[in-house]
C-alpha cells in the first residue's frame, strides 16, 4: 500500500511532445523501479501550454498548486520567456523547478536548477575545437542571437591579430541561402561553424551542396548537440568534412536499454533510426535525466525525514518547507543518467563529457573527447584518418594542371588511341603514385603557363592560382610540374615532401680550346723544378771538377805506350765536366768516363737523377699533349658578378629571380640591381628563350641546376659553371588543407626509398638524350709537375755528391800518404803541395809524376830503384846505394 504520494507538474508546448513522452517514461521507471521507496509514488499532472504565452503558464502553475494534494516540482515550459515567469513563481513559494534546455541567464533563480550543460563551458569547448584544428580564418552562421552567446568563447579569438572571422546570420524570412553561400564561396571561406537547430542542418547542407561546397576543401561544424538526428546519407561520398559534437552516446548500454523498453522516439520528430541506431533527441534524455535526479533527491530526503506536499494560492505569501531541502538534495548530489554523469557547482552543470564526431563513408563516428578539465582529446588514431582518406580518394578522378616544358611534362607526339597524350617525368611519377592510391587524374595545361606568382592586387597567377579558384568546377586538385617549393606559395597552397632536390646553378657556353703556346713544351715541369735542375746541373759539373782533381786516380798518363813519361793529365776540365753532366742529362752520353769510385759514384747518382726527371718529363708531356685544355671567362658566380661584359638574367618571375631579389647577400644583390636595371637583357619569358639566348650570344642564363641539366645533356655547347647557389626541392602543390597532401607525400618518400625517383630521373634525363654528351669525360687538366713531384731525386743527388767528395776527401789522403813516405817529407807538406794543385781551377790539367817500378833491377851487383817524380816537376831520378 501507498504511503504517500507526490505529484509532479509538467508544462509542455505542443512541439514538445517527445519530452512531455520522456517525462511520463521516466516516472512510471522510477515508480516501477521503486526508486523512491515501496512507500511513495509518484504521480504527475501533464498540461499543455501556448508556446511562448507566459500568462498562460502561469494560470496552469497557479492550478495545479492550488491543487488539494500540490506539487513537489515543476518541469517546463519549453520555451524561453514563459520558462523564466515560471522559475519566478517557483522561486517565490520555494518550488523546484527543473529544466532540460540551453539557458543563457548568469544568474538563475535560486530554486531553479538545469540539467542542460552551462553555456560558458559548452562555448569553450567550441573555442578548444577551433584551436585544435588551428583554424586562423572562418565563418560563424547564426540562427538567432542566442547562437552569439554560445559562441562567445569563439568570437574571443577575433582580439587574435592572426585571427579573421567572419559572422553571417541566416535570414529566417528567406527561404533559400543559396545566395550566401555563393558569397562565402567568392571570398574562399573554407571553415565555417554553423549555429543552429537540427532540424535545419540538412537543409544548410544541400545548398552548400548545389553550389559544390561539400568537397574536401570545406569543413562544416555544427554547434547543435543533435547531429545525429540528421539524415546525412546525402553527403557521406561527397568528401566534405563534417563535424559536431554530442552528449549523448547511443551506443551506450543505459541509452539502448531505455529505448528499445519504452519507445518514447516513437512520436519524436525525427523517428527513423539512423545506420540501424536508436538517438536520443539531447533536451529528451536531459528531461529523462531530470526526472531521476529527482527522484533520487526525495529518496535521499524521504531518508532522512519525512513530509507532504500541501497545496499553495498564488494569492497568498506561502512557501513549501521541504522544497529548498529538496533542491539542496539535487545541487549537492552526483548521479549518472542517459547524459551521463550528472553534477553541479553553484547550480550549473559545469562538468560533463562531449564526444566529437564526424562524418565518415560509413556513418557518423566518434573520433574524440572533450572535457573541462582536459580539453580536446582525438582519439582516432593516424591509421583511421590514413583509412578514411584513402577510401575517399580510391576512384576519385582528380584535375591536375601543369606546365609544358622538357622533360616534366610534354604532349606525346601522334598518340595511339587510348593512350594518355601527355609523357615525361611528371606523368610516369603520377602513375606510379595513383597505381598504389587508386584513383585516376586528367591533367591540362595552366592557360597562362605560369608557376605561380602574387599580383599586386593579392591574388595568385600560374597553377597557384588555378589550384585557388572559388569555383570547384575549374579549380585544379593538383598541381604537378617542376615547381619549386617556396614560402610565399607554401602560405596559400600545400606541398608534398620534395620529389626532387635541386639548387640554383649557372648556365653557360663550354669554354674553348685554348690555342697552344711556343714554349709549351716547358709546362710538364713547372717554373721551380726547371730552376733546381740548372742549379743541379751546374752544382753537379763544379763537384765532378773538384773532386777528380782531389782524386789521385783520375790523373793518367795521356801516353799509355810511353811508359816512361813523366806527364799525368786530368780529364776533368771544367768544360768536360759540364759536357759530361750535359750528355747524360740528354740521354746522349760522351767519350769521358770516370776512372775513380768517387767520380764514378758523382756520375751513378747524377745517372739516376736524370732517369727520374727525364721519364716524368716525358710521361707528363704526353699528358700535357693529349690534353685539351680549356679557357672559360667565368668559373663562379663571383666572376659572373664581378664582370660586365657578360650579360646575365633568369626568368621573369620565377622563384630564382624571387631568390635574388630577396638575398641578402652582396654578391646577389649586386646581381639582383644589375638585372633591375637591365630587364630587357637579362630577364627572358620562357626557359627555352634562356637556353637559346646562352647558344646565341654572350649570355649566361640563371636557373634550377636539374633542369639545366636536363639541357647540358642534350647541347653539347653548354655546361654548368659553378656550384648551387641555395638548396631546394621540387613538390605537388594542393589546396590548403586538401587530405591528399599527406597520403601523396607518403608516397613520394616511398619511391625515394626504392629508388623508383632515381630511376625515373635517369630515365627522362640521361636514357632519353642517348649519351649525345657525356659529360662524364671531360678529362682534368695536367698540372706541372712540381718541387713535391720530384724532390726526392734531388735529395738522393745531394746525398751522392756527398758520398763522391767524401771518397775523393779518403782517396786524396791515401795517396798523398804513400808519396810522403817515397820522397821522405812530411805528411802535413805532401798534403799542402798537392792541395794547392789541386784548388788551382784554372790551372793546368797536366802534371809530371815519379813513376813506381813494379820490380826492383840489378845492374852489375848494384841495386837501382826508379823514384817517383814529386808533384814539385823533379824528373830527374835519384840514385840510392
Amino acid at each position: 500500500m501507498v504511503g504517500s504520494i507526490d505529484v509532479l507538474s509538467g508544462l509542455f508546448e505542443n512541439e514538445n511532445v517527445a519530452q512531455e513522452l520522456a517525462f511520463k517514461t521516466a516516472i512510471e521507471f522510477v515508480n516501477l523501479n521503486h526508486v523512491v521507496g515501496k512507500s511513495r509514488m509518484i504521480l504527475y499532472h501533464v498540461e499543455e501550454v501556448i508556446a511562448h504565452d507566459s500568462f498562460d503558464a502561469n494560470k496552469e502553475v497557479c492550478r495545479q498548486m492550488r491543487a488539494e494534494e500540490g506539487i513537489a516540482a515543476v518541469f517546463g515550459p519549453i520555451s524561453k520567456i514563459p520558462r523564466a515567469h515560471v522559475q519566478s513563481i517557483c522561486n517565490s513559494f520555494e518550488i523546484p523547478h527543473l529544466n532540460a534546455q540551453w539557458d543563457a541567464r548568469d544568474s538563475p533563480d535560486y530554486f531553479s536548477i538545469n540539467v542542460y550543460p552551462d553555456y560558458n563551458i559548452l562555448s569553450r569547448s567550441y573555442a578548444d575545437i577551433i584551436n585544435y584544428w588551428g583554424w586562423k580564418q572562418f565563418t560563424i552562421i547564426y540562427e538567432d542571437d542566442d547562437g552569439l552567446l554560445r559562441l562567445q568563447e569563439v568570437l574571443k579569438a577575433t582580439k587574435a591579430k592572426d585571427h579573421k572571422i567572419t559572422v553571417r546570420k541566416i535570414d529566417p524570412y528567406q527561404t533559400s541561402h543559396i545566395s550566401m553561400f555563393k558569397d562565402m564561396k567568392i571570398k574562399n571561406e573554407y571553415h565555417v561553424i554553423v549555429d543552429c537547430d537540427y532540424k535545419k542542418v540538412q537543409p544548410i547542407l544541400h545548398e552548400a551542396l548545389k553550389v559544390n561546397m561539400l568537397s574536401e576543401l570545406y569543413h562544416f561544424h555544427f554547434t547543435t548537440l543533435d547531429v545525429d538526428l540528421v539524415n546525412l546519407e546525402d553527403y557521406k561520398y561527397s568528401g566534405a568534412n563534417i563535424t559536431a559534437m554530442r552528449l549523448i552516446d547511443p551506443s551506450n548500454t543505459h541509452v539502448i536499454e531505455v529505448v528499445e523498453r519504452y519507445k518514447f522516439l516513437e512520436s519524436s520528430s525525427n523517428p527513423t533510426p539512423l545506420q540501424g541506431k536508436t538517438h536520443l533527441q539531447t533536451e529528451v534524455a536531459l528531461m529523462y535525466d531530470a526526472v531521476h535526479l529527482f527522484a533520487k533527491a526525495l529518496s535521499e530526503l524521504t531518508l532522512a525525514q519525512s513530509f507532504e506536499t500541501v497545496n499553495l494560492s498564488c494569492n497568498k505569501k506561502q512557501t513549501w518547507q521541504y522544497g529548498n531541502s529538496l533542491l539542496n538534495y539535487m545541487k549537492s548530489m552526483e548521479t549518472v543518467g542517459l547524459s551521463g554523469k550528472i553534477r553541479f557547482d553553484n547550480g550549473r552543470r559545469s562538468d560533463f563529457k562531449l564526444d566529437v564526431i564526424e562524418l565518415a563513408q560509413s556513418g557518423l563516428r566518434k573520433v574524440g573527447s572533450w572535457e573541462p578539465s582536459t580539453g580536446i582529446n582525438i582519439t582516432t588514431s593516424y591509421n583511421e584518418k590514413k583509412k578514411e582518406n584513402l577510401n575517399k580518394l580510391s576512384n576519385m578522378t582528380l584535375r591536375v594542371t601543369t606546365v609544358y616544358d622538357e622533360p616534366y611534362v610534354m604532349l606525346k607526339a601522334n598518340p595511339k588511341p587510348g593512350e594518355p597524350i601527355h609523357e615525361g617525368f611528371i606523368p610516369d611519377l603520377l602513375d606510379l603514385i595513383k597505381a598504389k592510391l587508386n584513383f585516376n587524374y586528367t591533367m591540362y595545361q595552366v592557360p597562362d603557363e605560369n608557376y605561380g606568382n602574387e599580383q599586386p592586387d593579392g591574388t595568385w597567377d600560374g597553377m597557384v592560382g588555378e589550384l585557388m579558384l572559388r569555383d570547384p568546377g575549374k579549380r585544379a586538385d593538383m598541381a604537378a610540374a617542376g615547381m619549386t617549393i617556396t614560402y610565399e606559395r607554401e602560405e596559400v597552397v600545400d606541398f608534398t615532401k620534395p620529389f626532387l632536390n635541386l639548387g640554383i646553378t649557372i648556365l653557360y657556353k663550354k669554354p674553348v680550346k685554348a690555342p697552344p703556346e711556343l714554349f709549351s713544351f716547358l709546362d710538364p715541369l713547372s717554373i721551380n723544378v726547371w730552376i733546381y735542375m740548372l742549379a743541379a746541373y751546374l752544382c753537379v759539373s763544379f763537384m765532378l771538377f773538384v773532386i777528380a782533381r782531389f782524386s789521385p786516380y783520375e790523373w793518367t798518363n795521356p801516353h799509355p805506350c810511353n811508359e816512361d813519361s813523366d806527364l799525368v793529365e786530368n780529364q776533368f776540365t771544367i768544360l768536360n765536366s759540364l759536357w759530361f753532366t750535359i750528355g747524360s742529362l740528354m740521354q746522349q752520353g760522351c767519350e769521358i768516363a770516370p776512372r775513380a769510385i768517387s767520380t764514378r759514384i758523382v756520375a751513378c747518382i747524377w745517372w739516376f737523377f736524370t732517369l727520374i726527371i727525364i721519364s716524368s718529363y716525358t710521361a707528363n708531356l704526353a699528358a700535357f699533349l693529349t690534353v685539351e685544355r680549356m679557357v672559360s671567362p667565368i668559373e663562379s658566380v663571383d666572376d659572373l658578378a664581378k664582370q660586365t661584359t657578360i650579360k646575365y638574367g633568369t626568368r621573369n618571375g620565377g622563384s630564382t629571380s624571387k631568390f635574388f631579389e630577396k638575398s641578402d647577400i652582396p654578391t646577389y644583390k649586386r646581381m639582383w640591381a644589375y638585372m633591375s636595371a637591365n630587364p630587357d637583357t637579362a630577364f627572358v619569358d620562357t626557359n627555352d628563350e634562356g637556353y637559346s639566348k646562352v647558344l646565341s650570344s654572350d649570355y649566361a642564363y640563371i636557373g634550377e641546376s636539374i633542369t639545366l641539366d636536363y639541357q647540358v645533356q642534350r647541347k653539347c655547347d653548354l655546361t654548368q659553371v659553378g656550384g648551387l647557389l641555395d638548396s631546394k626541392g621540387f613538390g605537388i602543390a594542393f589546396p590548403k588543407d586538401s587530405p591528399w597532401t599527406d597520403l601523396i607525400s607518403r608516397e613520394i618518400i616511398y619511391f625515394q626509398e626504392n629508388q623508383q625517383i632515381q630511376k625515373l630521373y635517369n630515365k627522362w634525363w640521361k636514357e632519353k638524350s642517348g649519351g649525345k654528351c657525356d659529360v662524364e669525360t671531360k678529362k682534368k687538366d695536367a698540372s706541372a709537375l712540381g718541387v713535391k713531384h720530384v724532390g726526392g731525386v734531388f735529395v738522393v743527388l745531394v746525398g751522392g755528391l756527398g758520398a763522391g767528395l767524401f771518397i775523393a776527401c779518403a782517396e786524396f789522403m791515401w795517396k798523398a800518404r804513400k808519396n810522403a813516405k817515397i820522397d821522405k817529407q812530411s805528411f802535413c807538406s805532401e798534403i799542402s803541395e798537392e792541395l794547392r794543385f789541386a784548388v788551382k781551377c784554372f790551372g793546368s790539367s797536366d802534371k809530371t809524376t815519379r813513376r813506381v817500378a813494379s820490380k826492383e833491377i840489378v845492374d852489375n851487383g848494384i841495386q837501382f830503384t826508379p823514384m817517383i817524380a814529386m808533384p814539385n816537376n823533379r824528373n830527374q831520378k835519384e840514385l840510392y846505394a
